[in-house]
């Protein structure tokens, strides 16, 4: 009786501290969308190096999760002209991601032809790694 009720404990804590986790991630990365805008690289270093840190997740971790008004950080760069923020998402993307499709099924070149940035230096960058 004892045993089932140290793991029914451990359990509930375990799954409480999860969700805790969850929601300081969250917090932690919940200005980058105005740090990428802004074009702020070093403070999008710092957050990303906190987050690593304390969180031990990578970007490729959770670029996935993040939306910027429907788009992508690195989408959310390129249309804001925030070069050294976007050039820096780009160098720390792992290269299958980068040439994976997105949410939209659009992978990030077609995503920039579509679009006309192909002269974008950010899209040169993205050429260079993929």
């Amino acid at each position: 009786m004892l045993k089932i009720v140290k793991a029914s404990l451990f359990i509930a804590a375990t799954f409480g501290i999860s969700g805790m986790a969850q929601a300081n991630v969250n917090e932690a990365l919940a200005n980058i969308c105005t740090i990428v805008q802004a074009d702020d690289k070093g403070e999008l270093r710092k957050k990303m190096r906190v987050v690593e840190s304390d969180y031990r997740l990578k970007l490729k971790d959770y670029y996935s999760g993040i939306t910027c008004n429907g788009n992508s950080l690195i989408r959310t760069a390129m249309l804001s002209g925030a070069v050294e923020s976007g050039s820096l998402l780009v160098k720390k993307m792992p290269k299958s991601e980068l040439s994976a499709p997105e949410k939209d099924g659009k992978t990030l070149l077609a995503w920039v032809t579509e679009n006309g940035l192909t002269d974008s230096p950010i899209a040169a960058v993205i050429n260079n790694r993929i």
